[in-house]
């Protein structure tokens, strides 16, 4: 039987959203009848060109369109979007001036802090100023190793002003981690920070900045946020200088002159996550990127003029850039720079509840830690001005989705979105005019022509498939760094099924329209031939109450493959042969047969990248006796030890 909706809009939010009014704004000028978002959705795929430029004139972008709207449509790779048009990125990003809230900040030291559009905009033209001063110029690169404070917005939009290209990484990554990815793009300049809070403790970066910049020659300088109090010396760092040294007093750097460069100018160089092997640094176009942030902001989330738009991340993942273009749609950015959980679970509800945040986006692991920490933020906090909760990084669970609406707010759009780094935003997201049923994202992103393809190359319903789209859209990346042919661009993507975008996602596409995501598709299991998805038993396994997570591989096994289950217990328990038999009767009750593992081992910890994924393959390497190639892209690397040369695996278990 279908189960009902755990969530609907009212007639009313759906009329009032900014996704119906474009709806209507379409019916009206192409004298058409598209009668729900899922026909406007159909509308934007079949006339793509149209759609992305209604799409610019409803987001107000700020610089010249041109005529041509794209070239070479059915080249994937190589269609070129608006290739006469001229916009300048922190321009459209900058576009008020008042004393209005434009960053509010808050760190767990207890700091907080507040920046005026007025203010960041004399910020950004100061930095801007010095920037000029060292002689940086469009399509240098300019690196960030900074925590999520006000300042970094600053210099992203003080760089991508003079048509520089901005990279970072958040400051918990280790030495060879930044060498790894400042050291592929060579930065012209090189941001980094004094010292950093998290977990109650004050973590130095200053002996880690001299080692980088050391490394860096290509770094003409080293300017210092002094965000660990600024009381340290910087002698022992080459070329550095503290930020207010380095940029002129507020109010003498005089107005930003916004030179406005093609759609495709260079704008950030992002970083796969690099667990087998160097990460590739992926470069997106400014032009892209902004037009599709202010459709996934406007029309997707709703996001409005002076909202307060939360997303909680670091500089290390992308969505602190997709954060930071909600300045496009004059919301009001709400940063968090520390632990989660500290200095108590849910500080994270806290800072919604007192600063009156909107749209609050987190993680699926932080809805899944929450849960079963047995939060219960609806009896413990006003939670009245949030009307949207964002989740991504991993599959989100439909327990999850049942206990945000239960523990957290019932009447509250729970918005499961994915897509990543490689194209910088979404291919599924939510819809809030749309239905929100339980473990399922609610749908496509618009001008996104997703499907879910078989291995043999054909678009599949209510079966599980490879995540494609299978047309150009304006924010695919412009290639990857040093890769002057885009060949290794073209292996990433294009290989699997030529002239469509496979992105690696084993995905089904559910009985409503909505996406289910079983996990990444280099990390299913095959046993017997019979592909698995991993978040099938994530959801099993994490749903008992004595199991905080999990991490699953398969095994090479005799010719074929087995299933392999690691599990971190709550404190105090332990792995005996009654939890072993209820994980496994758990998963063959509700999964099937043959996702019951053959193994199941207990382990302290579960290795992680430093956004929060964890990361199978390293755990299915280190268990085959095969070298992990790239350690720092880990957030934990120790953990490894506690999977490798485990006797249990070298032994038959006998059946499960």
């Amino acid at each position: 039987m279908t189960q009902p909706p755990l969530w609907s809009p009212s007639p009313d939010r759906i009329r009032a959203s900014q996704l119906d009014a474009f709806r209507r704004r379409i019916e009206r000028e192409e004298g058409i009848a598209l009668p729900d978002s899922r026909a406007l959705w159909r509308w934007s795929v079949a006339a793509s060109d149209r759609f992305w430029s209604a799409l610019w004139d409803e987001a107000g972008v700020i610089g010249e369109r041109g005529e041509r709207i794209v070239r070479d449509p059915d080249r994937m790779p190589g269609a070129r979007w608006f290739p006469d048009a001229r916009l300048n990125f922190a321009e459209n990003l900058l576009r008020r001036r008042d004393e209005t809230p434009a960053l509010v900040f808050r760190g767990e030291h207890g700091a907080r802090r507040e920046l005026s559009w007025q203010a960041l905009h004399a910020e950004v033209a100061r930095v801007r100023a010095a920037l000029q001063a060292e002689g940086v110029a469009a399509g240098d690169r300019v690196a960030a190793w900074l925590p999520n404070v006000p300042e970094a917005v600053a210099i992203m939009l003080a760089c991508t002003s003079l048509g520089a290209v901005f990279t970072s990484c958040s400051p918990d990554f280790g030495v060879q981690g930044v060498l790894d990815r400042f050291g592929q793009v060579e930065p012209r300049i090189l941001f980094g920070v004094d010292a950093y809070f998290y977990g109650g403790k004050r973590h130095p970066v200053l002996p880690r900045l001299a080692e980088v910049a050391s490394a860096l020659p290509s770094a003409a300088r080293v300017v210092v946020v002094p965000y660990g109090g600024g009381e340290d010396a910087l002698d022992g760092v080459r070329d550095a200088v503290w930020l207010d040294d380095f940029a002129p007093p507020a109010g003498e750097a005089g107005e930003i002159a916004f030179e406005r460069f093609p759609f495709d100018h260079p704008l950030y160089v992002l970083y796969s996550s690099g667990t087998t092997g160097p990460p590739k640094c992926i470069v997106h176009g400014a032009g892209g990127t902004l037009l599709q942030h202010l459709k996934e902001h406007r029309l997707h989330t709703d996001v409005r003029p002076g909202e307060g738009l939360f997303y909680f991340t670091t500089l290390g993942w992308m969505m602190w850039n997709w954060l930071a273009s909600g300045l496009a749609s004059e919301a009001t950015l709400h940063l968090y720079d520390g632990s989660p959980f500290h200095p108590k679970p849910g500080v994270l509800f806290d800072y919604v509840a007192e600063e009156g945040t909107r749209v609050f986006g987190t993680s699926a692991k932080f809805i899944d830690a929450a849960r079963k920490a047995g939060l219960e933020p609806a009896r413990s906090h006003d939670l009245s001005r949030v009307r949207t909760i964002l989740s991504t990084g991993s599959p989100l669970v439909p327990e999850s989705f049942d206990w945000v609406h239960a523990h957290v707010k019932s009447d509250v759009q729970l918005a499961s979105i994915s897509g990543g780094t490689d194209i910088v935003s979404c291919f599924v997201l939510g819809d809030p005019t749309a239905p929100v049923h339980r473990g399922e994202i609610q749908a496509p992103g618009l001008g996104m022509a997703v499907d879910v393809f078989d291995d043999a190359g054909r678009p599949v319903r209510g079966e599980k498939g490879e995540l494609v789209c299978t047309k150009s859209f304006p924010s695919m990346p412009l290639g990857f760094f040093d890769d002057p042919d885009g060949a290794r661009y073209r292996a990433a993507y294009f290989e699997r099924f030529p002239g469509v975008w496979c992105h690696g996602d084993f995905v089904e596409i559910s009985e409503h329209g909505g996406f289910v995501v079983h996990g990444r598709s280099d990390a299913v299991l095959n046993p017997g031939g019979v592909r698995i998805g991993t978040a099938e038993i994530y959801r099993q396994v994490e749903g008992l109450d004595a199991v905080e997570e999990a991490l699953v591989i398969g095994q090479d096994w005799q010719g074929d493959v087995r299933v392999v289950l690691f599990v971190r217990l709550r404190e105090g328990r332990t792995l005996d042969d009654d939890l072993v038999n209820a994980i496994r009767t758990r998963i063959r009750s509700n999964a099937s047969p043959r996702h019951v593992p053959a193994c199941v081992l207990q382990v302290p910890d579960i290795p992680r990248t430093r956004s929060g994924k964890i990361v199978e393959l390293a755990v299915r390497e280190v268990v085959h006796g095969r070298p992990v190639k790239n350690l720092e892209a880990l957030a934990n690397p120790e953990a490894l030890e506690a999977f490798r040369d485990r006797p249990e695996l070298r032994a038959d278990p006998g059946p499960a």
